[in-house]
């Protein structure tokens, strides 16, 4: 059976362009965090790698930027989380940024692979339309412990493909002018939409889509203030009252679109902002657990832990020296 029409595509662009081992050792440091500059004016990043058996970094890796992966000509594992996530060539996944990832290495492994990656903001900030918002649904709207794949025989497949394709053609061969840069986020968004299209029907029906759309619009607010208030005390309660929302609605919404519970999200959040003071700073790691919201150092110790596979105490020692990078075991769910 021959591949759709925007598989073709994608692969004769991909034809024309050089793609590069994956050698991304000197961008993570000791926590597994991959570090991209992406600017505040073009917040958008397209890597070309080639991915081959024992020829690839490998160990985890976490970023705060959203990923699309998708494996050109041939398979590929990764690990996300505690889950396995098989891909076929043209299978196209939408990363869980977040979770300690990494592709598993494999005697047989041996593919090209495009990464997407961009922040939020390149698609929906505060102020934008609320329908924007539906474009990052694929990247925040999951099914608890099951990826997002759009596989590679599925409907929309095929227009994915095809929008990615321009995408490519555009960011790699189209030059950097703003007409170039226009292009991209059209063609970004085109993909976003399929993805949205293909994804959100799995979460609610049609008919609720607005609502839904709205609810996901409310939390938008409580992310912000979660971002600028992480080590203050925030009940379930409150967060709720914050949204306009009861309690029982707002733990249900929140789970669907965070893809995690309310208090694990604001561990989560807390424990990123001490990564990066335990990196940036002298402080103790006492008064770090403090200042991002624990209060108990112990019960710190042992959530960084598990979502950093090392001690608050070994990752600082890890962040400020030179030593080579190992492998991080993957967070527990």
């Amino acid at each position: 059976m021959k591949p759709p029409p925007g598989l073709r595509e994608l692969a004769t662009v991909c034809g024309r362009l050089k793609f590069s081992p994956h050698r991304i050792q000197h961008l993570l440091d000791r926590s597994g965090r991959y570090e991209e500059k992406l600017t505040d004016e073009f917040p958008l990043l397209v890597r070309l790698f080639r991915f081959q058996a024992d020829r690839f970094t490998q160990g985890n890796t976490w970023h705060e930027r959203l990923e699309l992966f998708l494996p050109l000509d041939g398979r590929c594992r990764l690990r996300m989380g505690p889950a396995t996530v098989n891909l076929a060539p043209g299978d196209l996944l939408v990363v869980d940024n977040l979770k300690l990832h990494h592709t598993l290495n494999d005697p047989a492994l041996d593919t090209r692979v495009v990464v997407v990656s961009f922040q939020p903001e390149f698609v929906y900030s505060l102020g934008s339309p609320s329908h924007d918002y539906t474009f990052l649904l694929p990247f925040y709207a999951r099914v608890v412990s099951q990826p997002n794949v759009l596989r590679h025989a599925d409907a929309l497949a095929g227009p994915a493909a095809g929008a990615l394709a321009r995408l490519l053609a555009c960011y790699f061969e189209g030059g950097d002018t703003a007409t170039a840069r226009a292009g991209c986020k059209a063609y970004l968004l085109e993909l976003l939409y399929h993805l949205a299209r293909h994804f959100t029907p799995h979460e609610v029906m049609r008919s609720e889509f607005l609502q839904h759309q709205e609810r996901s619009l409310r939390l938008k607010r409580l992310f912000d203030h979660l971002a600028a208030h992480y080590g203050e005390r925030i009940s379930i309660a409150q967060a709720a009252a914050l949204v306009h929302l009861s309690k029982p609605q707002f733990s249900r919404l929140f789970k669907r679109v965070a893809g995690m519970t309310f208090v694990h999200y604001v561990n989560h959040v807390r424990l990123a902002k001490a990564a990066e003071r335990l990196r940036a700073t002298r402080q103790t790691i006492a008064e770090i657990a403090a200042d991002v919201g624990f209060s108990d150092q112990s019960y710190f110790d042992r959530l960084f832990k598990r979502a950093f596979g090392q001690s608050p105490r070994d990752f600082r020692e890890a962040a400020t020296t030179d030593r080579p990078l190992g492998p991080v075991r993957p967070a527990e769910s």
